[in-house]
């Protein structure tokens, strides 16, 4: 007999969780989740073991001692052949699903990052472009943007956005305060050209905070410019690593202008983002120092980008300490949640925000698709960590974007082409991580993130968890982040 009914059925690839006394599923082909029923959950525990014949699971699910009691034989034909369909059983009949779609060629631009200056006032021990691990090679080069490079780059974002109805920039450096006058006319520049055009734009920047101005606070606030400011919290850990050359902590400068920038600017989310390095790992006191002393609306942490060999890598205990923490605060989120709050930990509002809205990354960020950074040559890199460095130029602001250069690292980078992330359940949301952590790590931008694989795939099925109980108590709450935020 040939058809299904000659088929053997083993569970397909998925993650299997509990939460809130109900069972789910992470369908990693899909990127989905969904809640167990009776039935469902009969079939996978059926094949937790063993293969089952097609005949043999279509009779289980009809006996009458079956926990889904009452399913005819075509119902439980139609059950099979659903979850066959889905994936969520699979035979070596199944055609394996395909990998996320590669993007076309000339995807369109949704982001610039502007790299307006190369310096900084500050000396980061652990800067990845001025440190040990830099790749930036800025010798001979602008140190700043000048304004004609600055429209050209405007111009180039609205001639490839394909026609998108609103487009953003994010302005970096270095430190990007100290090029703010430019900033001032590019804003108006491009709020010129797109309203001219009858689109939108907006614009956030990242800053380390010292140069901040009560005039810059009024205009971050009044041109609702978005805020992100480096920060690596209280004045102890603050001044362990982000300090001037000449070895001066930057916290006492920072303190004050930072409650002024907090109180002034409403108009926009004020975001802070902590390093993590040796020494630097008390989580949960950073958090409460930048999120309830301080007032930022999220607070953010990343392990430091590091080769594996310098003195500030976190090192195992040190991750190991950080992942506790990370789930202290998660339980905190969550509790939040149920309550309909907010609790500003972003580690866990970006995880579930692709959760909820089914991400399945053929990329592991938009760097080189959607994204692209400039630096203050105008040359194009695929994001602002690869500015400045001439083994990753993909054109200029006056000639364009080099296709063959995108495609070459579009093509390195797509979570297809990453053998170890094949049997990876977690790759939906992770795609092997960042293509600069894995330049610096492995010396190749397509290299899965490795070190990190355990702590994303544990961290994941945390936020799944948390997922998973307010679908069950309190689903209202989930809708918060059902709209994608795109690159801003």
């Amino acid at each position: 007999m040939s058809g299904p009914l000659t088929h053997t059925y083993r569970s397909g690839e998925v993650h299997r969780f509990a939460a809130a006394d109900q069972d789910f599923i992470y369908l990693v082909s899909a990127g989905a989740i969904f809640a167990l029923d009776g039935a469902v959950g009969d079939v996978l525990a059926m094949l937790d073991t063993q293969e089952v014949s097609h005949g043999d699971l279509v009779a289980r699910l009809a006996s009458p001692g079956a926990s889904s009691m009452g399913m005819s034989p075509a119902d439980a034909e139609d059950l099979v052949r659903e979850l066959r369909l889905a994936r969520v059983i699979v035979s070596d009949q199944t055609v394996a699903a395909p990998a996320p779609a590669k993007p076309e060629g000339d995807y369109p631009l949704q982001a610039l990052v502007l790299n307006i200056t190369n310096q900084c006032n500050l000396a980061c021990t652990y800067c990845y472009e001025f440190g040990a691990d830099k790749i930036s090679t800025q010798a001979g080069k602008p140190k700043y943007m000048t304004l004609d490079t600055a429209k050209a780059s405007v111009d180039l974002l609205l001639a490839q956005s394909g026609g998108r109805p609103a487009v953003h920039i994010t302005f970096f450096g270095g430190e990007t305060l100290m090029n703010f006058a430019l900033l001032k006319d590019v804003v108006t520049y491009a709020t010129q050209q797109a309203e001219a055009e009858g689109r939108a734009i907006t614009f956030s920047l990242t800053t380390n905070a010292t140069l901040l101005t009560d005039p810059i606070i009024e205009f971050l606030a009044d041109a609702r410019i978005g805020v992100t400011v480096s920060i690596d919290g209280p004045k102890e850990m603050q001044d362990k690593r982000r300090v001037y050359k000449s070895g001066k902590g930057s916290y006492d400068v920072i303190e004050p202008k930072l409650r002024k920038l907090l109180a002034r600017h409403r108009s926009r989310a004020i975001t802070a983002r902590v390093t993590l390095s040796d020494g630097v790992t008390d989580v949960v006191s950073i958090f409460r120092h930048l999120r309830e002393d301080l007032g930022f609306h999220e607070v953010g942490f990343a392990p430091v980008t590091e080769s594996g060999e310098q003195a500030y890598a976190l090192g195992e205990a040190g991750m190991t300490s950080v992942l506790e923490q990370f789930h202290q605060l998660a339980d905190e989120w969550l509790e939040y949640a149920l309550r309909g709050q907010m609790h500003g930990f972003s580690n866990v509002s970006e995880t579930i925000g692709e959760l909820v809205q089914g991400t399945n990354k053929s990329h592991p960020c938009g760097a080189g698709l959607g994204l692209m950074g400039v630096s203050p040559s105008g040359d194009l890199s695929p994001c602002h960590r690869f500015t400045d460095a001439d083994s990753h130029v993909m054109g200029h602001v006056s000639t364009g974007i080099d296709r063959a250069a995108q495609g070459a690292f579009l093509t390195k980078g797509h979570v297809g082409a990453k053998y170890e992330c094949q049997s990876c359940w977690a790759r939906p949301l992770c795609a092997g991580g960042c293509h600069h952590e894995a330049f610096v790590r492995y010396g190749d931008t397509g290299h899965a993130n490795l070190h990190y694989c355990d702590w994303i795939r544990e961290w994941t099925d945390t936020c799944l968890k948390i997922q998973g109980t307010l679908a069950v108590k309190n689903p209202e709450f989930l809708e918060k982040f059902a709209e994608r935020k795109g690159l801003s």
